[in-house]
């Protein structure tokens, strides 16, 4: 895809792709700042604005992250099945965090805004990975 001017413009799996993965790799490395002290998988961790972190919880982000930016990186045909996938798990994830607040099952020490932004996060991957960049086939797709 070019723009008028003839330059190379990104797809917007891409583009998702590396905003959301540098979003994730911040959150995980700032959480790690704040979580110092929290138990590894504690059902309840130390806030982070509004939604609660464990360093647990901050290893995902950056595996996430690292996931959405590294897919980002290699085409728009990694991005595209990676945003996909990432947001399916998310979706699972926010339909599951519903159940284990409040639980010894939240290892992840979950509160309602990670759910909520969870959720969200499922909505606009899953979205942009299977609406955006049409023309780009997945191997799942062949």
């Amino acid at each position: 895809m070019t723009s008028s001017a003839g330059v190379a413009t990104q797809s917007a799996n891409r583009w998702v792709g590396y905003v959301l993965g540098a979003v994730y790799l911040l959150v995980g490395a700032v959480g790690f700042a704040i979580t110092i002290g929290v138990g590894f998988a504690a059902a309840e961790g130390r806030q982070l604005i509004i939604f609660e972190l464990n360093p647990l919880h901050n290893i995902v982000h950056l595996l996430v992250g690292a996931l959405l930016l590294g897919a980002a990186l290699r085409g728009t045909t990694s991005a595209k099945a990676v945003n996909t996938l990432v947001g399916g798990v998310y979706l699972l994830v926010g339909v599951a965090g519903l159940f284990v607040i409040g639980s010894a099952l939240n290892l992840l020490a979950l509160n309602s805004w990670d759910n909520v932004l969870h959720l969200a996060s499922a909505v606009l991957l899953v979205g942009v990975g299977v609406a955006a960049d049409r023309s780009v086939r997945t191997r799942a797709q062949v």
